[in-house]
């Protein structure tokens, strides 16, 4: 997990996520509020950090409804991403609702039966004058999603039988931070100047060389550190995310991980040989 100091105690700010309507592509969030304010205002970002564009997550958020003391409030669009609660400040304030998940890209959120991935910036409302605050995210999977657990760059602390929790110092961190978890997971890991770097990959073929994947992600991130200096690193893990698909390509970096998408032929094959173009293309 990156060497940042994250709280033990519950969180004043925390998403229970629950990934179990995979048939339906749909994310059930709970945001719970400890101490809400008036009024309180929550929005979901447009922005993902790594990439320099505005976006429209916003579109895929649905049914959003609130309650506090069990009593269901009425809430305001204010804009394309921006909601009020009619809610006071005398106890904590729930928010229930859903996302669509069916993009992809290593930009948004993704749920079928084989595989979840989210960035938090697509299901995770932002709570207005308390993004300093600690947040908790509760992950909860079905059994078949569960079988490889949850996995981000942060620790996972199991909590019950197929649900993690992870704690965060502040909405910066959560947001840097996505998520992935699938029936078929390859795993893999090599150390790099004492650190520790993982590759999660989903769709892995059954020829797949992962030793050589995995030597020569080492070259490059040794280099890398190597030519940085011996500054602290930002990160104690590191790890790639890669879903390997029929035709695809692209990244997105975060503080301690990296979202990727490749073509499954140009993963590196036992046998193989010479590293191929695609193979080549990969690791740039």
């Amino acid at each position: 997990m990156p060497s940042i100091a994250v709280p033990s105690s519950p969180s004043p700010i925390c998403y229970r996520v629950d990934a179990c309507d995979s048939q339906a592509h749909l994310y059930r969030i709970c945001l719970t509020i400890a101490q809400p304010q008036a009024q309180q205002q929550v929005q979901l970002p447009a922005w993902i950090p790594g990439s320099y564009l505005l976006r429209e997550f916003a579109k895929h958020l649905q049914n959003l409804q609130a309650f506090q003391a069990g009593q269901a409030l009425a809430v305001t669009q204010l804009d394309k991403a921006t909601w009020q609660v009619d809610n006071s400040a005398a106890a904590p304030l729930e928010l229930h609702y859903e996302v669509y998940a069916f993009d992809p890209s290593v930009r948004t959120a993704w749920l079928d039966a084989q595989r979840g991935f989210f960035n938090p910036t697509s299901l995770c409302l932002q709570v207005a004058g308390q993004s300093q605050a600690a947040h908790g995210l509760e992950l909860f999977l079905s059994a078949d999603l569960a079988k490889n657990g949850a996995n981000a760059a942060w620790e996972a602390i199991k909590i019950e039988e197929g649900a993690w929790r992870f704690n965060f110092p502040d909405y910066d961190a959560l947001a840097d931070t996505p998520f992935v978890f699938a029936q078929d997971l390859w795993r893999g890991e090599f150390l790099a100047a004492g650190i520790a770097h993982e590759f999660l990959i989903v769709g892995a073929p059954p020829n797949l060389d992962g030793q050589k994947l995995l030597d020569d992600a080492h070259r490059i991130c040794a280099a890398q550190q190597q030519f940085w200096g011996a500054q602290p690193a930002i990160f104690e893990r590191y790890v790639f995310m890669l879903h390997a698909t029929e035709d695809g390509y692209g990244g997105l970096e975060h503080m301690a991980s990296t979202a990727l998408i490749c073509a499954r032929t140009d993963l590196p094959q036992l046998g193989q040989g010479a590293r191929s173009a695609g193979y080549i293309t990969l690791l740039g």
